[in-house]
C-alpha cells in the first residue's frame, strides 16, 4: 500500500534491486491480478509474502450482512494460503449504522473469530486483530487499544488468533508497550507494523500516515519493544499517503528503505 502506485511486477522488480526480502500484500491489487497469478510472480521473484491485509468487518447485525462478511472472509484465508503467508490482518469493523453498542459490536467480533479461527487454521493460516486509533472507533474499528485487542484474541489459542502491531494507532497509549510485552508472552505478535504521526491530519484522516522520521513517534523505541517481547518476524512499512503516492514508487520505496535503516537500526 506505501506505493500502491506500482503495478506487482514492478513492485517486485523495485524490491529485488533494493533488496527489500519481503512484501505485505493487499488484496484488492492481488484480486486484480489474480491471486495465483501474483502467488506466482512473487515466488519466482524470490520474494516473501509477509501478510495479506485485509480481512475483518465483522460487526454487522444483520443476518444476510454478517453471513456475507463471514464468507468473504473464509475467501481472505484461502487467498493468504494461496500466497504462501501465514498472517491475514483483521481489521474488525466499525458500528452498524444507527448503532452505539460498543460492546456488542466487539461480542460479534468474538463470534465471528469462533468461527474463522478454526478454518484458518485448517490453511496454515493465523488471524491477526489489528487495534486502530480511536478516532477511526465509530467507522472503521471499533477495537481502539492492544489491551482490547489481546483481550479478544486470548480466548482462542494462539496459533489461530493474535494482534498486530502498528506504530500509526498504538503510540500514544502508555499501556501499550506493557501490552506488547503481554502480546509477546503469549506468542501472539502476528505482525509489526510501522507509519509515523504527522499532523494537521488530511480531510477524512483515513490517507495521514507519515512517513517514518517525518513526525512524533520514535520507531526505535517501538523496535525496542517489540524485540523485548520476543517477536523476530518480518517488520512491514504501511503508509497511507496521498503525497507519497503521487509520486514515483521506485523512488519512495528507496526513500522508505532509505528512512527504515535510518530510524530503526
Amino acid at each position: 500500500m506505501t506505493v500502491k502506485q506500482l503495478s506487482l511486477p514492478e513492485l517486485a522488480d523495485a524490491c529485488l534491486d533494493l533488496g527489500v526480502p519481503g512484501v505485505g500484500l493487499w488484496r484488492e491489487p492481488v484480486r486484480s491480478y489474480g491471486v495465483d497469478a501474483t502467488a506466482k510472480l512473487l515466488r519466482e521473484a524470490g520474494l516473501t509474502v509477509t501478510t495479506l491485509c485485509r480481512g475483518g468487518f465483522f460487526t454487522a447485525i444483520d443476518p444476510a450482512e454478517r453471513a456475507a462478511a463471514l464468507a468473504d472472509n473464509r475467501r481472505a484465508i484461502e487467498e493468504a494460503a494461496t500466497l504462501g503467508t501465514d498472517t491475514l490482518v483483521l481489521v474488525s469493523g466499525g458500528l452498524p449504522a444507527g448503532s452505539k453498542d460498543l460492546h456488542g459490536a466487539r461480542e460479534r467480533i468474538a463470534d465471528a473469530l469462533a468461527e474463522l479461527g478454526p478454518y484458518a487454521e485448517q490453511h496454515g493460516v493465523r488471524l491477526a486483530i489489528e487495534p486502530l486509533h480511536p478516532m477511526y472507533a465509530a467507522d472503521r474499528c471499533v477495537v481502539s487499544t492492544l489491551t482490547q485487542a489481546l483481550d479478544l484474541a486470548e480466548r482462542f489459542p494462539a496459533h489461530q488468533v493474535g494482534v498486530t502491531v502498528d506504530t500509526y494507532h498504538i503510540w500514544w497509549d502508555d499501556q501499550a508497550p506493557a501490552q506488547i510485552a503481554r502480546a509477546g508472552a503469549g506468542n501472539r505478535i502476528h505482525t509489526f507494523q510501522l507509519a509515523d504521526w504527522t499532523t494537521p491530519l488530511p480531510e477524512g484522516v483515513l490517507n495521514g500516515r507519515g512517513q517514518i522520521g517525518d513526525g512524533a513517534i520514535d520507531m526505535r523505541e517501538w523496535k525496542g519493544y517489540v524485540e523485548a517481547a520476543g517477536y523476530t518476524g518480518p517488520i512491514e512499512v504501511e503508509l497511507f499517503n496521498d503525497g507519497l503516492w503521487a509520486r514515483d514508487g521506485r523512488e519512495v520505496l528507496a526513500e522508505t528503505a532509505e528512512r527504515f535503516l535510518t530510524h530503526t537500526a
